[in-house]
């Protein structure tokens, strides 16, 4: 991989498994015109950063280390290439996939132990060697995939009083509340229960924030939820296949992403390797299948907008590359723009 250099604009950071050929946190410039991506550097010291969160100030990244220990570390990404922060910190728990900022605190998904772990983010952006440990408890009817709890995801309400824990292992939703007294630690709220055997992996709000839109992995479904902030409640209302119908090749759907304007959703789509496009209708309750096109690569891990909501950015893991796509802003098709090859690729986010 070579790296540019150049002034600093807008910024992607690329995620990457370090166990399976990545060179860990990568680092590029988009060009705001094409929405390209250029490698200015990259860090290999932290193993597996699978997903990754931009810290509030801009000057540092957090990254999952998605291994059987579990930890986050934190970089400082002014420079060219991202620098290590200091040691990463532990989180009692296993195989941690996904992390998000809650609360004061940086909140990771600890798939391999069924939990989720907070840990208060100090002033300078790093973690504090202090996680509170939620454990879920649960089960689902696939015997090697949900012998027990394995939360995927952790993400924000809109609001930023709630913080909710996606379990594929349990085939729930776990609802933590943010502004209980006493602390600002996430606190159990609630959990809802969606079909047995969908295995939910991530979800995304609508810009709205009275709906959530579950993805599953184990069945390519998308579950529709709507959501009360103010009772902390998400109740499913229906849903919908992120594939054709008659598809015969095995889907196990990842990632998940809403336009800004509501009317559009996309789900990146492993085994078919596509993504799958979604409209939305006014109600918000009944999303519609309008195609699906191919991801550009092998694998698709994740899938995110731009800040603009003009591009999607795709990560495909085992081809080991990210392409970029155009949406029209009248369909929400994706034209295929351009592609970065990045090994063991798993996320891309932006500061």
């Amino acid at each position: 991989m070579t790296y540019a250099a150049g002034a600093r604009g807008r910024r992607a950071f690329i995620g990457s498994f370090t166990s399976a050929g990545g060179h860990g946190v990568v680092a590029a410039d988009v060009d705001p015109g094409t929405g390209a991506l250029t490698v200015t550097g990259a860090a290999g010291d932290v193993a597996d950063p699978s997903f990754l969160a931009p810290a509030p100030g801009g000057a540092v990244l957090l990254a999952v280390s998605e291994t059987e220990e579990g930890a986050v570390a934190a970089f400082d990404i002014r420079g060219a290439a991202p620098r290590l922060l200091g040691d990463p910190v532990a989180v009692r728990g296993a195989g941690p996939t996904h992390l998000a900022l809650a609360g004061g605190h940086v909140v990771t998904a600890n798939y391999g132990s069924g939990s989720v772990s907070a840990l208060p983010l100090r002033a300078d952006g790093r973690p504090d060697a202090a996680p509170v440990v939620l454990r879920h408890e649960g089960s689902g009817p696939d015997p090697e995939r949900q012998s027990g709890p394995h939360a995927h995801q952790v993400v924000p309400d809109p609001t930023g009083r709630r913080l909710l824990a996606v379990d594929l292992g349990t085939d729930s939703v776990y609802v933590y509340a943010l502004d209980a007294p006493g602390g600002d630690a996430p606190v159990p709220h609630g959990r809802t229960a969606l079909p047995p055997g969908t295995g939910p992996r991530h979800l995304a709000f609508h810009p709205a924030g009275s709906h959530a839109y579950v993805l599953g992995e184990l069945e390519p479904t998308i579950t529709v939820c709507r959501w009360d902030a103010d009772t902390g409640v998400l109740a499913p209302v229906g849903g919908t296949r992120a594939v054709p119908a008659g598809a015969v090749t095995p889907s196990y759907p990842s990632g998940i992403a809403v336009s800004p304007d509501g009317r559009f959703l996309w789900a990146a789509v492993r085994g078919d390797d596509s993504i799958a496009v979604l409209a939305l209708d006014d109600t918000r309750e009944k999303p519609a299948l309008v195609t699906t096109v191919p991801c550009g690569g092998h694998w698709p891990r994740d899938l995110t907008l731009d800040p603009e909501g003009r591009r999607l950015y795709v990560a495909n893991e085992r081809s080991g590359d990210v392409t970029w796509f155009d949406l029209d802003p009248t369909t929400g098709i994706p034209r295929r723009a351009g592609m970065l090859p990045c090994p063991a690729a798993s996320c891309v986010v932006f500061a």
